[in-house]
C-alpha cells in the first residue's frame, strides 16, 4: 500500500517542526508516554499533546490508552514507516543527542525502580504472583497448550524464581532460564536444585537482547513478564526470532485492566494487553498465532491471557 499525494503531503506537515521530528526519533526507539515525551523535551504536556495529536492524524504515530496513561509509538504500517525512517536518516546525527541522553535518564530511573522492586520481593515472588493469578490453574493450561513435547530446548525469558523450568522439567531435554535480576537468579538456582533438574542453565540475560542463536528452541516461554517492559513488542520480536520450525511460542500475561495502582505497588509500565495487540505482534514476528486462552479470575482479580503462535515449516520443494 502506497500513500497518495495528498497523504504525502500531510504526513509531511505533520513532520516538519523541530519538536515533531524530535518526538519521532524518540519513538522510533521505544514506545513512550506523554509525561515521558515531556520531560525528556522539556516542554509542558500540553504542548507535546498538540504535537503528538497532529503526528496522529496524519498516521506517523499510534496513539493507545493504557489504564490511565497514554502511550505513543511509530505507526505500524510499512508505507508510513519508511516515510519516518526517510526522514529521520536525513538528519544529522548529532540532532537529538541532548534528547537520547535524558531518554536514558529516564530508562535509568525506570531499570533502577524495576531493579530494586525484583530484588526486594524475590524471596516472596510466587506468593506475590499468587495473590493475583490462580496459578495453579494457570499452569495446567500452560502444560496443556504446550503439548507432550519432549522438547530438545525450552527457553523461558525473565525465569524468575524458574518455575516454568521446574514446571516443564518432565518435557524438557535441555533448558536455558534468563534473568536480569541475580537475586531472582539465585533463587531459581535454589528451586532448579532443589527440584534435582539436570541440563538447566540460567543465564544473566536481557530479554531484548538474548545473544542466544535463532530458531534454537522448539518451545519458548515469556512468563508474567511483559507488562514491566517499556518495549513489549520487541520483546516479542526476540522471543519469535528463537522459535524453530515447529516450535512454539507461549506468553502469559495479563487482559486489558484498570488497576493503576499496580505501577507504583508492583512497577507494571502496561496494564495488560489486548488480543488483536499481541497478535499483530506475532504475525509480524514471523509466527502464526493460535486461538488465546482467556482465564478470568473466580471473584476479584485479574484475568490472565495465554497467546500461543508457532513457526510454520518453510516451504520446500518437492524432491525431483
Amino acid at each position: 500500500m502506497s500513500l497518495t499525494p495528498e497523504q504525502t503531503v500531510d504526513a509531511l506537515r505533520a513532520a516538519g517542526e523541530p519538536t515533531r521530528l524530535r518526538i519521532l526519533s524518540l519513538l522510533a526507539g521505544e514506545e513512550l508516554s506523554v509525561m515521558e515525551l515531556s520531560g525528556v523535551l522539556e516542554q509542558s504536556q500540553p504542548r507535546v499533546s498538540r504535537h503528538l495529536k497532529l503526528m496522529a492524524d496524519a498516521g506517523l504515530i499510534e496513539r493507545f490508552p493504557d489504564g490511565a496513561r497514554v502511550f505513543y509509538r511509530v505507526s505500524s504500517t510499512a508505507t508510513a514507516r519508511r516515510l519516518i525512517d526517510t526522514i529521520l536518516d536525513l538528519l544529522e546525527s548529532s540532532a537529538g543527542a541532548a534528547d537520547d541522553r535524558r531518554l536514558e535518564e529516564v530508562r535509568r530511573d525506570r531499570e533502577a525502580a524495576a531493579s530494586a522492586y525484583f530484588e526486594r520481593v524475590a524471596p516472596q515472588w510466587d506468593q506475590i504472583r499468587s495473590l493475583y493469578v490462580r496459578e495453579s490453574e494457570i499452569e495446567a493450561a500452560i502444560l496443556r497448550i504446550a503439548g507432550p513435547g519432549p522438547f530438545e530446548r525450552v527457553v523461558d525469558l525473565g525465569t524468575g524464581s524458574g518455575r516454568m523450568l521446574t514446571l516443564l522439567a518432565g518435557k524438557a531435554r535441555m533448558s536455558v532460564g534468563l534473568d536480569l535480576s541475580q537475586n531472582m537468579l539465585n533463587i531459581a538456582r535454589s528451586n532448579v536444585a532443589r527440584a534435582g533438574l539436570e541440563k538447566v542453565e540460567l543465564r544473566h540475560g536481557d530479554i531484548f537482547a538474548t545473544r542466544l542463536p535463532d530458531q534454537s528452541a522448539d518451545l519458548v516461554l515469556v512468563h508474567q513478564v511483559l507488562h514491566y517492559l517499556a518495549d513489549p513488542a520487541a520483546a516479542v520480536a526476540e522471543a519469535a526470532r528463537l522459535v524453530m520450525e515447529g516450535g512454539r511460542l507461549l506468553i502469559v500475561d495479563f487482559a486489558p485492566h484498570t488497576l493503576e495502582h499496580l505501577r507504583e505497588e508492583h512497577q507494571h509500565r502496561r496494564l495488560g494487553f489486548a488480543d488483536q495487540e499481541m497478535r499483530e505482534w506475532l504475525s509480524a514476528a514471523g509466527l502464526k498465532p493460535g486461538a488465546p486462552v482467556i482465564m478470568p479470575p473466580d471473584t476479584e482479580g485479574l484475568t490472565v491471557s495465554i497467546w500461543s503462535a508457532e513457526r510454520p515449516a518453510a516451504a520446500r520443494a518437492d524432491a525431483a
